[in-house]
C-alpha cells in the first residue's frame, strides 16, 4: 500500500536539513574548547579551571575547660568502614544505602592529675622519698582526620539519588563518621595504650621529682 506523498514546505525542508550541521557544529565547538582547556595550562587560559570561595564565618568559642591532664600516649587507627541501609520492603535498587569509607583518627591516653586529694602523694621527712598515687589512664574521645579519611564508593537507590537531586542529606555522611569513631574507639580500648601511658607519666614524674632532690619516687595506679 503507497502512502499518500507529503508535501513540506521549502523552508521546513531547508530547517529540516540545517538541524544535522547545526548539532555537528556545536559537537566540533564542545571538542575544540575542551581539546584547548586541556592542552592550553596556562595561568589564565584554563577554560574548565574552577575558583574555590571560602565564605564560612568565623569560628566561635563555645567552652572553655581547664585541662590538668598529662596525655602519655596517642596512637592513629585507620579503619574501613562497609555502612549498609537498606528498606524493609523495598529492593536495594530502589531504596537503599551503601557506603564504603576509609577513615583515619587518632586516640590518646592521658592520666588525670586534676583529681588528686589528701593522701595521693606523700613525702618522708627527709624530702628524699616520694610516693604518688594516681588514677588509672583513661582514653580520650577519638578524633577523625578529614585530611585522611574519605569515601571510596557510594551506592544509592533510585528514590535515594532522586532525594539528593531535591537536598543534601548530610545526615548520611553523619552515620559513617559517628560509625567510624566508635570502631576506632573499640580499638584503642584493646590496644595497651592506657599502660603505655601510664608507663610515660611515671616515667616523667620520677624524672622531674629527681631533679628537684628526691633520690627515690614511686608512683601507683589505683
Amino acid at each position: 500500500m503507497n502512502r499518500p506523498p507529503t508535501h513540506e514546505s521549502r523552508p521546513e525542508r531547508a530547517r529540516r536539513r540545517r538541524w544535522p550541521a547545526v548539532a555537528i557544529t556545536l559537537l566540533l565547538v564542545a571538542v575544540v574548547l575542551i581539546g584547548v582547556g586541556q592542552a592550553l595550562r596556562w595561568p589564565g587560559l584554563d577554560l574548565f579551571a574552577t575558583e574555590t570561595k571560602d565564605r564560612s564565618g568565623p569560628a566561635v568559642l563555645k567552652a572553655v575547660q581547664d585541662m590538668h591532664r598529662y596525655e602519655g600516649a596517642a596512637g592513629t587507627f585507620q579503619i574501613v568502614v562497609d555502612l549498609e541501609q537498606d528498606a524493609r520492603f523495598l529492593p536495594d535498587a530502589i531504596r537503599g544505602t551503601r557506603t564504603l569509607y576509609v577513615a583515619t583518627g587518632g586516640v590518646s591516653a592521658y592520666v588525670e592529675l586534676g583529681e588528686l586529694g589528701e593522701g595521693s602523694v606523700t613525702v618522708d621527712q627527709q624530702r628524699t622519698t616520694a610516693t604518688l598515687r594516681l588514677p588509672h589512664a583513661r582514653l580520650a574521645t577519638p578524633a577523625l582526620d578529614p585530611e585522611r579519611s574519605y569515601a571510596v564508593s557510594k551506592q544509592r537507590g533510585l528514590l535515594d539519588r532522586l532525594q539528593d537531586l531535591v537536598s543534601d542529606n548530610p545526615a548520611s555522611e553523619r552515620a559513617v563518621n559517628v560509625l567510624a569513631a566508635q570502631r576506632i574507639g573499640e580499638a584503642a580500648r584493646q590496644s595497651d595504650l592506657t599502660t603505655r601511658a601510664e608507663r610515660n607519666t611515671t616515667a616523667m614524674l620520677q624524672g622531674l621529682l629527681r631533679a628537684l632532690g628526691f633520690e627515690r619516687v614511686t608512683v601507683t595506679y589505683t
